[in-house]
């Protein structure tokens, strides 16, 4: 099974977290490493679906209606990830990413909207 490949927006982008995700063999990059900083969700959403990348955000209210449009409009995003940035250290993170990763395929999340929290 191939493994999902994570686009990390600006909020999520601390360097321990994308260390630890590199170093575990998780394909990922950044809004960053892409430079994309200062996009709109929308237009990561949309990058990150043309790359065929799972979203990561702590963008709850955002990426919950940009989800619910797409739906609505019969367009296809390749997956959501959402967590509460007071909620999770770095290592909760990881661990929560990682079981989501062996849990879940490229195709599985095609249209999730999934939060971190059912990973922790």
């Amino acid at each position: 099974m191939s493994r999902i490949r994570l686009y990390l927006d600006e909020d999520t982008i601390k360097t321990a977290l994308i260390q630890a995700l590199r170093n575990a063999n998780l394909d990922v990059v950044t809004v960053a490493d892409v430079s994309k900083l200062g996009y709109s969700d929308e237009e990561q959403l949309i990058w990150a679906t043309e790359q065929e990348r799972v979203i990561y955000s702590f963008n709850i209210g955002d990426f919950c209606r940009l989800h619910r449009d797409f739906i609505a409009q019969d367009r296809s995003h390749t997956g959501i990830v959402l967590a509460s940035q007071q909620q999770y250290s770095v290592g909760q993170q990881l661990r929560g990413l990682l079981k989501l990763a062996a849990d879940k395929s490229p195709q599985e999340m095609v249209n999730q909207l999934v939060f971190l929290s059912a990973y922790n």
